[in-house]
């Protein structure tokens, strides 16, 4: 993937595409989570396919594009469709791609934004976490990452737990990816990084955008520092607590 859902790490594409067509071999990445945030320039990046999906540029749910390079090999998974050069079988969805096609433009007039309110404000966010709540560290690289993603370890509770507190505040976040809602586990993600299954199990992801504003910051800045020492003395993690000890 271009950069990650969970913790919004930005990995080397550019040389991994390099790699791939020194050895011949067709490359795919996952961009799902880049457009408004970083370029995408599928030259510059040498991949041969490459895909995006239009809830996360504000559009509707249900509609995803695949970018596949001039006279790249390519096997429909749906067969048929003579109208489309037989990539694709049915009735195009033509109002939701409109509408990926108007969310891109807008997406692409916002990059700036992103990169620097939006930035601003993760970054303002994260920094009130960390200070204010003890116990508490940033999972992924600190700078190439996503500018709008903040993903945050709360040792010794569950994040479950986390977010519906901050559900009763009309505060949305999240525990790991959407792909694995309903999941028992731990992140596969933060295992991966050497995370102990109460790390990743105490993590919760936070996802900003244009549409967010300095006083959404200054909400969960407001109410989370106690909503985590409430959730402390609850957990019966608590015990593993270092005050505890």
């Amino acid at each position: 993937m271009y950069a990650n859902n969970e913790t919004g790490v930005i990995f080397p594409i550019e040389e991994v595409g390099k790699i791939c067509k020194k050895a011949g071999v067709l490359f795919h990445t996952d961009a799902v989570q880049t457009p408004g945030k970083l370029e995408i320039d599928v030259q510059k990046l040498g991949v041969d396919f490459l895909s995006l999906s239009a809830h996360k540029l504000h559009a509707p749910k249900g509609i995803g594009l695949l970018y596949i390079k001039h006279r790249t090999p390519f096997q429909p998974y749906v067969m048929g469709g003579h109208q489309e050069n037989k990539r694709r079988a049915g009735t195009e969805n033509v109002p939701y791609i409109v509408g990926f096609g108007k969310a891109a433009e807008l997406s692409l007039a916002s990059i700036k934004e992103e990169k620097t309110r939006v930035k601003e404000l993760r970054d303002r966010l994260e920094q009130g976490i960390l200070s204010a709540i003890p116990y508490t560290h940033l999972n992924g690289n600190k700078d190439l990452r996503l500018p709008n993603t903040s993903n945050i370890t709360f040792s010794y509770i569950e994040a479950e737990a986390i977010l519906m507190l901050l559900d009763q505040l009309a505060v949305c976040a999240s525990s790991g990816s959407a792909c694995t809602t309903g999941s028992l586990g731990a992140s596969h993600v933060l295992n991966a990084m050497g995370l102990s299954p109460m790390e990743a199990r105490g993590s919760v992801r936070f996802s900003l955008s244009r549409y967010t504003t300095a006083e959404d910051v200054d909400h969960v800045l407001k109410h989370l520092p106690g909503i985590i020492a409430r959730l402390r003395t609850m957990s019966p993690l608590n015990e593993m607590h270092p005050d505890n000890v």
